[in-house]
């Protein structure tokens, strides 16, 4: 504002070059203002100004309402220019594994947003596009610098209460039992036939159950209706509550594991490195 600059600088010269105005447009504002209120705002001299006492009156109000002001204007245009954190993984990861994990990073920081998109058709080059992704694998992308979070463990679950067939003790008595299936067709998932197959055993599937998305086949075996593939980061909460069971001694540990990523070379700002160091600890 002009007032202000005048009434701390002293001078029409100094505040129209802060201003980057012309003198003479500092000196007309500043008289179309003095008309507005009906009064003047400084001793004129022949080298200076100085505020007479409505002046003074007027800069004492003025000074905090443009400081709060201008704090205001810095908190909006900081926030707007921060972006959120983008994080891509597939659906069951950010249902069962990130999204119980966030109330702890939200209380952590809470200035810092977090955009989390889910999606089964993931890939390196989709993973490039975000901020991180957290991508099954070997770990071992071109374009992607990776972190360790948590290894693939799956083994088969059935309902504790809700499941009335007999417990299969043997991976034969296991093929003939009903088996909840995963079809995984359209991404890199494990279903039936990889399991038993990773474990040298030669099944022939006759799905009478299928669902194509693994939070499906955990709901199915909660409610009984089979027994089906449990990952263990899905599934260890509720066998740990009581109401789903793994079958013992079925447990394969298939060596490849699930790594937060980000594209390589990408220099991480102070937020996406508290996030990234967060997650990692927090495994």
């Amino acid at each position: 504002m002009c007032f202000e600059a005048v009434a701390r600088l002293g001078s029409f010269t100094r505040a129209a070059h802060e201003l980057s105005i012309t003198q003479s447009a500092a000196s007309k504002q500043i008289r179309t203002l003095e008309t507005l209120l009906g009064c003047s705002l400084f001793e004129r001299h022949t080298r200076a100004l100085k505020l007479n006492e409505s002046g003074l009156r007027l800069f004492g109000e003025l000074r905090p309402l443009l400081s709060r002001l201008q704090h205001t204007i810095s908190r909006v245009r900081d926030d707007d220019e921060r972006d959120a954190i983008s994080v891509v993984c597939t659906h069951a990861v950010a249902q069962y594994w990130l999204l119980p994990r966030l109330a702890d990073f939200i209380d952590r920081f809470p200035a810092v947003s977090i955009d989390v998109k889910s999606t089964n058709s993931i890939n390196e080059k989709l993973c490039a596009e975000y901020a991180f992704g957290i991508l099954y694998g070997e770990g071992e992308w071109k374009s992607l610098e990776s972190a360790k979070l948590f290894p693939e463990i799956v083994y088969p679950v059935y309902s504790v209460s809700g499941y009335t067939k007999g417990i299969p003790g043997t991976l034969g008595e296991l093929a003939q039992a009903p088996l909840i299936h995963l079809d995984s067709s359209e991404w890199d998932c494990l279903d039936w036939k990889d399991w038993f197959a990773q474990l040298s055993f030669d099944y022939t599937p006759t799905p009478s159950l299928i669902f194509n998305q693994t939070a499906l086949v955990y709901e199915a075996a909660q409610r009984g209706l089979g027994i089906g593939l449990g990952w263990d980061f899905i599934v260890s909460p509720a066998i740990q509550a009581g109401t789903l069971s793994a079958i013992p001694d079925m447990s394969l540990i298939t060596g490849r594991h699930d790594y937060l990523v980000h594209p390589r070379g990408k220099s991480l700002n102070v937020d996406e490195i508290r996030f990234r160091d967060w997650l990692i600890e927090s495994v």
